[in-house]
């Protein structure tokens, strides 16, 4: 697993992560062991307006696709891309 970010290898990588266990699975801590400038921060537990997928989902889920206005899987992808093409 190698990162494809082009980030210059003279600077530390922070990590903003929520606190799923991911980082505690050995392949990924190995991982992390073996390129010390990945250094990772976790936001506090129940703090879902700090993570922005959260604030993100929310903030379609509210302005769009409440639930009973989804008819279709169809209809679930057409009104998340119309929000994002006017949200972008």
């Amino acid at each position: 697993m190698e990162s494809k970010a082009n980030v210059s290898p003279a600077l530390d990588v922070h990590l903003i992560c929520d606190n799923y266990a991911t980082r505690k699975h050995p392949p990924v801590r190995s991982w992390l062991a073996r390129r010390r400038r990945f250094h990772l921060h976790f936001t506090p537990a129940y703090s879902s307006w700090l993570n922005q997928v959260e604030r993100w989902s929310a903030l379609i889920t509210n302005q769009s696709i409440r639930r009973g206005s989804v008819q279709s899987v169809s209809d679930l992808k057409r009104q998340i891309n119309t929000f994002v093409d006017n949200y972008n």
